[in-house]
């Protein structure tokens, strides 16, 4: 009957090892929850980004299509499609002006003959949460950020990263290859 007792009070977990394993949790989860939410902002900015160029392809497009009108904003790039009023171009969500986090406006400029010549594309964070950066476009398609303010026509451009890595990975590629190459040989 003693020995029945004592195994009894040696079921389940104390108190202490309780508290130690939610300590553990909520440590990680302060770790994690940081990086999380950086990531989220870098997926938002890089969301605004493609849908700055879907904005300029959506304006060239509507341009080439009803050259009398040129450049609009962005209630005429949405819509069913088949309109000046509605081309159709962009989908519902970016038309309404938000998406992931950013609020876009386009701002149609230089009237000529009743015609927009020219056009810009300024994609701000809703909120810091959101996003950090700010982006501007006009009809040249460079793309431009800021960090602190609104972007303009002035700020920095964006770099390509697609290119450094590429050329990362075909140095990588290369050395690689002669790698191989030297095994190879050995081998013969």
């Amino acid at each position: 009957m003693n020995q029945l007792s004592v195994r009894k009070s040696m079921c389940g977990f104390t108190l202490i090892e309780l508290l130690i394993v939610v300590a553990i949790i909520l440590i990680i989860a302060a770790i994690a929850i940081p990086n999380l939410l950086r990531s989220r902002i870098a997926a938002n900015e890089a969301s605004a980004v493609g849908s700055i160029r879907t904005l300029n392809t959506a304006e060239i497009t509507y341009a080439s299509t009803y050259p009398d009108v040129g450049f609009v904003g962005l209630s005429n790039l949405g819509g069913a499609g088949g309109t000046a009023a509605a081309a159709g171009l962009i989908d519902s969500v970016l038309a309404n002006g938000g998406k992931s986090g950013y609020v876009f406006a386009v701002t149609p400029a230089n009237a000529v003959n009743n015609a927009n010549t020219t056009y810009s594309i300024v994609g701000d964070p809703a909120s810091t949460q959101t996003g950090t950066r700010h982006f501007y476009s006009d009809q040249s398609g460079v793309i431009r950020y800021d960090a602190t303010s609104q972007a303009t026509a002035n700020s920095n451009p964006l770099r390509p990263r697609r290119r450094l890595l590429l050329y990362r990975e075909s140095r990588f590629a290369c050395s690689l290859c002669v790698f191989v190459q030297c095994r190879l040989k050995r081998r013969s």
